[in-house]
């Protein structure tokens, strides 16, 4: 490694330091593939060489980037409530589709079923806009009222989403196993964040780092949307 490189590198270990990223769990909970990336423990808890994890936010960028360049869809991917806030103010600000709660199953293995939800929410949505719900009563009115929010909590981040997604950036590569699982079924790429229990072989770009505070889940979610933008710039030279 070049003195120059050390250079480019501090700001931003210094950056994860703050944020807490170095944080894993205990070393019981540690999966074997995390097992190069800790620099050693402190009360019970590993400790993350952020040198190895600045490594692997590069890689990640630079697929993120590449992404961006290419004008692909990132489908944004967190359930944990550390982590919804910064996953859909990200999306929205690229303009890109987000799940912030639950997955729900078939999100990418049976897409044409839940774009038909998507669609039938914005149905409502529009009729309800339109005036076209006059015509019920107070009573209907309000169980549609209810549905339309059901299916805002729901289906509400993938409005944007017209297609199977591109890649995923996921927050929690373990929690979010199932979109995982989907998107590996499918070959579509995945970035994701993942602490010391995760499996970083069923990812293609892992970052190992903290994923349960929201400080170092921000400062991930932030890197990505940049390298993202990034690469949106890249393409409007090119």
């Amino acid at each position: 490694m070049t003195e120059e490189t050390v250079k480019e590198k501090t700001p931003v270990i210094d950056r994860m330091f703050a944020a807490g990223a170095h944080f894993g769990f205990g070393k019981s909970r540690r999966h074997p593939s995390a097992k190069s990336y800790i620099f050693g423990s402190k009360n019970r808890t590993e400790i993350f060489d952020l040198e190895k994890t600045s490594e692997l936010l590069e890689k990640a960028k630079f697929g993120i980037s590449s992404f961006g360049k290419e004008g692909k869809t990132v489908l944004f991917v967190s359930g944990k409530n550390e982590a919804k806030e910064a996953v859909k103010s990200a999306a929205e600000s690229l303009g890109m589709p987000y799940v912030a709660g639950r997955w729900i199953g078939g999100t990418i293995t049976n897409f044409s079923i839940i774009r038909s939800r998507v669609e039938k929410y914005l149905e409502l949505v529009s009729a309800r806009e339109k005036g076209e719900l006059a015509k019920y009563t107070k009573k209907e009115r309000l169980l549609i009222d209810r549905e339309i929010d059901r299916l805002q909590n729901l289906f509400g981040g993938l409005v944007l989403l017209t297609k199977k997604p591109d890649a995923l950036f996921v927050i929690d590569a373990k929690q979010e196993y199932t979109a995982v699982n989907e998107a590996r079924r499918m070959g579509i790429p995945v970035v994701a964040l993942l602490s010391s229990d995760g499996d970083s072989s069923r990812v293609t770009y892992p970052v190992f780092g903290n994923d349960s505070a929201k400080k170092s889940i921000e400062f991930f979610v932030n890197e990505m949307k940049e390298a993202y933008e990034e690469g949106k710039k890249a393409q409007k030279i090119a």
